[in-house]
C-alpha cells in the first residue's frame, strides 16, 4: 500500500466468490489499514475493494461527525503506535480489538476539514518535491551507467580479447561458513559487496587465532577485485583497506595480472553490461542463480592493450563515480529531510499546533 488513494489492483475475484465467502468489502472512499503484513500502512480506496486476513477497513459510522479523510491523516500519525504494538514470531501483527481501543480526536466536523485542507495542500507539495528528488537521483545514476556501457560497448582501437581466467587469479572463498565471534578480524561476505563499492554492514569477524587457518587458500591485497559468485551474483566491488580481513563463502577475489589489466579498470570491466550478460548466460540455477569458477573463468572480456588507456578510462570513471554518489546522498538527504517534514507536519496538526 504504497499509493494514498488505491483505485486498481493486481487480482481480483468475482461477485460470485463475494457471494460464498467470508470476504469483506469495503466501499469506495473509505480507509484500510495494514493490521499484519505492512502493519501500519494506511490508504483509501478508489473503489469497493475486497480485503483479506492481513487488512482492516476503518469506515465512519457518521460522516457529519468524522470525515474519512481526516480519519485517514491521524491513522497516519498512529503507524509507529500500531507498529510497536505488533506481536508475533514470523510476521508482526495487531489484532481488531487493539484497532478499536485507539483513541482518535474529534474536533467539529469543520475543523476537521481546515486540518484535512492544510494536510492535502502541504503533503501534494512534498510529493512534488519528492517526485523531483527522486528523478534528479535517478538521473545521476543513469549519466554514470550511461557512459560506463559505452566504454565497453564502443572500444576503440587497440582493445585485446581475452578470458577473465586468462588474465586474472582466483582466490575461492565459497564454501562453509566460519565460525564467527563479536569481534576480532573482520569477515566480508557476500552481502557486504555491493555493485562498484564494499558495504561495511552487516559488520561481523572471526577469532584472530583463526585467521591463518581460514585464509590458507590466499591473502589477498588492497585493490583486488570482489565477485560474488551468487545471493547476489555478479556483484562487484574493490578491497579497500591494507588492514588483515577474512573472507566468506560466495565470495572469489580475482587478482588480475598487472603487466596486463588495471585492476580498477577489471571492476568497470565486470560492473559493465555486456560482461554481466555474458556471467549470467553461464549462470545455473533455477531458484537461486550462480556460476562455477570453471564457467566464469571462460567469460570473455576485452580491454585496452595500453595499461595507461585503462587507467586513464578508470581514473574518469572513478571521478564520475565520486561525483554520482556525491549527488545520490545529497537526494537521499533531501528526501529523508521531507520524510521527516511529513511527521512533522502530521504530529503538528494533530497536535493542534496549525
Amino acid at each position: 500500500m504504497r499509493q494514498e488513494v488505491i483505485t486498481e489492483t493486481e487480482h481480483s475475484i468475482t461477485k460470485e466468490a463475494v457471494a460464498g465467502s467470508a470476504t469483506n468489502i469495503i466501499p469506495a472512499g473509505n480507509v484500510i489499514i495494514a493490521t499484519r503484513v505492512g502493519l501500519g500502512k494506511v490508504c483509501l480506496v478508489g473503489q469497493d475493494t475486497a480485503i483479506n486476513q492481513d487488512l482492516r477497513g476503518i469506515i465512519p459510522r457518521d460522516t457529519k461527525t468524522l470525515s474519512v479523510r481526516f480519519l485517514y491523516w491521524w491513522l497516519k500519525t498512529m503507524a509507529g503506535t500500531i507498529v510497536a504494538a505488533g506481536t508475533g514470531a514470523t510476521v508482526q501483527g495487531v489484532r481488531l480489538p487493539f484497532v478499536k481501543s485507539l483513541q482518535i480526536p474529534l474536533p467539529p466536523l469543520g475543523e476537521q476539514q481546515r486540518i484535512v485542507g492544510l494536510l492535502d495542500n502541504a503533503f501534494a507539495g512534498l510529493a512534488t518535491a519528492e517526485a523531483h528528488a527522486e528523478n534528479n537521483r535517478s538521473n545521476a545514476r543513469a549519466v554514470f551507467e550511461s557512459h560506463l556501457q559505452s566504454v565497453f560497448t564502443k572500444r576503440g582501437k587497440g582493445w585485446v580479447e581475452s578470458t577473465i581466467g586468462a588474465e586474472t587469479r582466483f582466490i575461492d572463498y565459497r564454501g562453509k561458513t566460519p565460525v564467527k565471534t563479536s569481534k576480532g578480524i573482520r569477515l566480508i561476505t557476500a552481502k557486504n559487496v555491493k555493485m562498484g563499492y564494499l558495504q561495511e554492514s552487516p559488520m561481523e569477524f572471526i577469532a584472530v587465532d583463526s585467521y591463518e587457518s581460514w585464509m590458507r587458500r590466499g591473502i589477498p591485497n588492497r585493490g583486488d577485485v570482489l565477485f560474488t559468485t551468487e545471493a547476489p551474483l555478479a556483484n562487484v566491488a574493490q578491497l579497500d583497506t591494507d588492514e588483515k580481513v577474512a573472507f566468506a563463502q560466495r565470495i572469489i577475489i580475482m587478482q588480475s595480472n598487472a603487466s596486463r589489466l588495471d585492476s580498477t579498470f577489471l571492476k568497470y570491466l565486470l560492473l559493465s553490461q555486456p560482461v554481466q550478460d555474458r556471467i549470467r548466460i553461464k549462470g545455473t540455477g533455477a531458484t537461486v542463480q550462480g556460476i562455477k569458477a570453471s564457467l566464469l573463468k571462460t567469460v570473455e572480456i576485452a580491454f585496452p592493450g595500453s595499461l595507461l588507456e585503462q587507467q586513464s578510462i578508470a581514473a574518469v570513471l572513478d571521478s564520475l563515480s565520486v561525483e554520482t554518489k556525491r549527488l545520490v546522498s545529497l537526494y537521499d538527504r533531501k528526501l529523508a529531510a521531507l520524510a521527516a517534514l511529513k511527521q512533522s507536519l502530521l504530529h503538528q496538526a494533530f497536535a493542534g499546533s496549525i
